[in-house]
This record gives C-alpha cells, sequence and structure tokens, in this order.
C-alpha cells in the first residue's frame, strides 16, 4: 500500500489562509491533490489538517481527511517528517491487514508538482539503498560566487578562491524544489533526515519550480504556471 499524505495545517501568518486561497482558478491545494489522484501511484490520498474548513475543501476534490491533526502537531515549528509519520502510523492502524510500504509527502502549494514526476519518484525510490526521492532544481548562478554584506556595507566573496574560475568549471549545485518527498515507511516512522547520502534527487527544469512563501512569490507563480499552461 502506498500512501499519499498532503499537510495542510490552518495557521499561515505570510499569506493567510494559504493552502486554500485560490491559484489560477482553483484552491491551490486542489492542484496536488489532483496531481496525486492522476499519478496512479497511490492506494490512498490524504490530507493531514487541523483545519474544518481546509478539511471539507480537500474532500470536494477528492482527497480522505480520515482524522484531524492534533495540536502537537500543527504548530508554527512542526517539522514534515513527524507529520507524516502520525500520518503513516494512523492509517496503518486503520488498515488492518494492509501494509503501508512507502509514503510521498506533497505540498498543499505545490501547484507545479506533476503526476509524471511523482511517477519518477516513485521509481527512484525503489532503488536499492534508498529512503527518500525528491526533486531538486540547479542554482541559477554558481553559489561558489556568492557574496556577503559586511556591517561596514562592504562586499566580501564567500568563497574569493573562485574569483577567476569560469562558471563553465565550478561544480554546479542544487537545492530542494519543495514540492514533494517519496520515502520508504521505515524512514518516515524512524524519522531519518530527507537530506542525506540515502536519498536520491530528481531534476526538474527551473521553469517548473518557485518556492510560494510571500506575495510576491505567489504573484510570479501564478505568472509562470499561466505561461506554463499555454505550451
Amino acid at each position: 500500500m502506498k500512501l499519499a499524505v498532503i499537510p495542510a495545517r490552518g495557521g499561515s501568518r505570510r499569506i493567510p489562509r494559504k493552502n486554500i486561497r485560490e491559484f489560477c482558478g482553483k484552491p491551490i491545494i486542489a492542484w496536488s491533490i489532483e496531481a496525486a489522484l492522476r499519478s496512479g501511484c497511490f492506494d490512498r490520498v490524504i490530507v493531514s489538517t487541523d483545519d474544518a474548513g481546509i478539511a471539507q475543501i480537500a474532500r470536494a476534490h477528492g482527497a480522505e481527511v480520515p482524522f484531524m491533526r492534533p495540536p502537537e502537531l500543527s504548530d508554527d515549528h512542526t517539522p514534515t517528517v513527524p507529520v507524516i509519520a502520525h500520518a503513516i502510523r494512523w492509517c496503518g492502524t486503520e488498515a488492518d491487514a494492509h501494509v503501508i510500504e512507502a509514503a510521498c509527502c506533497i505540498y498543499a502549494t505545490a501547484p507545479f508538482c506533476r503526476a509524471e514526476d511523482l511517477r519518477a519518484g516513485e521509481e527512484i525510490l525503489a532503488q536499492e539503498g534508498v529512503d527518500y526521492a525528491f526533486p531538486v532544481v540547479s542554482y541559477g548562478f554558481p553559489i561558489q560566487r556568492a557574496l556577503r554584506i559586511a556591517a561596514d556595507g562592504h562586499v566580501a566573496m564567500f568563497q574569493p578562491e573562485h574569483a577567476a574560475t569560469r562558471s563553465q568549471d565550478l561544480e554546479p549545485a542544487y537545492h530542494d524544489a519543495g514540492q514533494w518527498y517519496w520515502g520508504k515507511r521505515a524512514a518516515w516512522l524512524s524519522e531519518r533526515p530527507i537530506f542525506s547520502p540515502a536519498a536520491r534527487p530528481l531534476v526538474l527544469p527551473a521553469e517548473r519550480v518557485q518556492d510560494i512563501d510571500t506575495p510576491e512569490d505567489w504573484a510570479r507563480a501564478e505568472l509562470m504556471f499561466q505561461v506554463l499552461a499555454r505550451r
């Protein structure tokens, strides 16, 4: 049995009601739910929330909300891994004889998540020695050329030894795309770190990655989404 878990708590300070705010014509969480359902990867697609309004919208778009997330897992400081572990334990008990082999955390604010990427992540997770699989994207500029601004306003390089190194000779660097994390049951329940040598990446094009933390991020993401939809 494979489980999709979409964490969506009610509180959001920078963008109020972020997880159900309308994004390009529907509540943003609906895009994540629909990608999970289209992928065909999952026996169940559930939303883990502490909010009745989010639960209602999630059900309307095809997800299950079989429990309400407890308060101790619903504050600003709760990491992702314990939330997914809680969902696995709850659904494992409910499923009785069904064994949850793997679970995929899909963020509620990930409208660029695609069904084919979820299927590719599932294939990566099946490889020997892999605890997690998740998407990454390359930095748009060599991180070896990063600058710091000192208290006096002057700048300095973090790695001055690369001041004259050609960009094409520098090692590429990547960051988490912030869309989804496939993980094996034991990894989630043991709360093993996602970013480790036991994780494997799926590299995405930059045009399909946008973090959404501020109103400016939101506006940019909608513009990107609309451009991609016209292709």
